[in-house]
């Protein structure tokens, strides 16, 4: 039976992408064909797992000019039965694509707020005038770059190939190692055909609330993990939603959540924390090894 694989979309997007990278990988690699399903937003993509209208979803967590994408932090946290199977890392090189005989003809540009925040500079640079508009995707505004000459979109290169549509200007992004980190999700907590075979997992990702009010309540959860010598590559918090001043900690950990130091630290951290969610522990693929 093909396996769906939920993302943003529509096609061209760098979600899609690596989308792709993943369905190619597991055809390759585990024999499992694919077909992918673009949805408008990654919130949809994601419940779109959670309510099992897809097996799987690729959604992006982090780019390393802009950091976390909130939006896939509060709807893992938010929909309880998703979990990691996999991390891709995937370079994001943007181009500005437009049918304007030149930048000076430019009145707007569009595309995904992520997008347009990897390329302030650039945009400041060379179009400082220009409204910039937030869309859903790097994609969705492009069907409309065909009736409006004076406007632009931020999106791949592939994109305008995708769409039969003129680049103006490649490499736009402001740094060049622009890369985004991009999660495999699925319903299962653990399942090895959608994994990379190894004994042993190279990342934890978990998410925590604390008790109101409580005077240096997230000094002893990070003790724990100093402690027992477990490296955090990220801490990220975020509003609870239910009162201001109040957060959840996101936090990924270098270490397997199987491994015994790491199943101590989690009984500890359990009797510190007032909600403890673990999304899973998985591996991370470099996009050129697919």
């Amino acid at each position: 039976m093909n396996q769906s694989i939920a993302h943003l979309g529509p096609p061209g997007t760098y979600a899609e992408q690596a989308a792709v990278f993943y369905l190619n990988w597991l055809a390759k690699n585990k024999g499992i064909e694919a077909n992918l399903c673009p949805y408008p937003s990654i919130a949809q993509s994601l419940q779109a797992v959670a309510q099992s209208n897809a097996q799987l979803a690729v959604v992006p967590v982090e780019n390393s000019i802009e950091g976390s994408v909130t939006m896939t932090l509060d709807w893992l946290w938010q929909l309880e039965t998703l979990r990691i199977q996999m991390a891709l890392v995937m370079p994001i090189a943007h181009a500005l694509i437009s049918g304007a005989s030149s930048l000076d003809n430019i009145k707007t540009v569009s595309s995904h707020p992520q997008a347009l925040a990897q390329c302030q500079r650039w945009l400041e640079k060379y179009l400082p005038s220009v409204q910039l508009i937030p869309t859903n995707s790097t994609t969705e505004p492009l069907q409309r770059l065909e009736h409006d000459k004076t406007a632009a979109v931020i999106s791949s290169s592939r994109a305008a190939q995708l769409y039969n549509l003129p680049i103006l200007a490649r490499g736009i992004n402001d740094y060049p190692e622009n890369c985004t980190r991009f999660l495999v999700v699925s319903q299962t907590e653990v399942d090895t055909a959608y994994r990379i075979a190894s004994a042993s997992a190279s990342h934890t990702s978990l998410a925590f609330s604390m008790p109101a009010n409580t005077p240096g309540s997230l000094v002893k959860p990070l003790q724990i993990f100093a402690e027992l010598d477990i490296n955090l590559s990220k801490i990220q918090s975020r509003p609870t939603k239910r009162s201001l001043g109040e957060y959840l900690f996101f936090i990924d950990l270098e270490a397997d959540s199987t491994e015994q130091k790491m199943q101590s630290a989690l009984a500890e951290l359990s009797t510190h924390t007032e909600v403890l969610k673990i999304f899973g522990s998985y591996n991370v693929l470099p996009a050129n090894a697919l």
